[in-house]
């Protein structure tokens, strides 16, 4: 029985790695959040396409001063490195995101378990949050991650 997850989500700047440029984590045990993260990250050069912004809001401006990912890494990889971690369309997006991420910065890919509740449900984020009256500002990282985690707890008590 899982008892104890992260939630990850990741605002991506622009479609080509390293691109990360909002990072939310939320940490659940017991049924309860004990920890949320919420991290601007500065992509690479610092550049985004605008349609991406128009998606998520964050500009160049928001993460001029931001870290870049490798110095992150080192605060979110323990809610990562050997845990139980969920994402929504993880499978097909935040996992390989991080992967590549991860490879590009010549950083060790970690051993985790992964699950995903886009494939748990087979529908949006976004219309999940409605059907189950979850309170969510889609396409922020920390609400998205927020979102998926209470999502797979549902899942779990089923």
């Amino acid at each position: 029985m899982i008892t104890k997850f992260t939630a990850i989500d990741f605002e991506t700047a622009t479609p080509t790695v390293p691109n990360i440029c909002q990072i939310g984590i939320v940490q659940f045990e017991n049924g309860n959040i004990i920890q949320e993260i919420n991290i601007l990250v500065k992509p690479l050069r610092n550049y985004y396409w605008k349609n991406f912004t128009e998606i998520h809001g964050i500009t160049s401006e928001d993460t001029v001063h931001a870290a870049d990912f490798d110095v992150v890494w080192k605060t979110i990889a323990p809610f990562i490195e050997h845990q139980i971690v969920v994402a929504h369309n993880g499978l097909c997006f935040d996992f390989p995101v991080l992967e590549k991420t991860l490879t590009y910065y010549n950083l060790p890919i970690p051993q985790y378990e992964k699950y995903d509740t886009r494939r748990i449900y087979n529908k949006g984020l976004a219309d999940l949050c409605a059907e189950h009256e979850i309170q969510l500002h889609h396409h922020d990282a920390l609400s998205d991650a927020r979102a998926c985690g209470i999502l797979f707890m549902k899942h779990l008590a089923n």
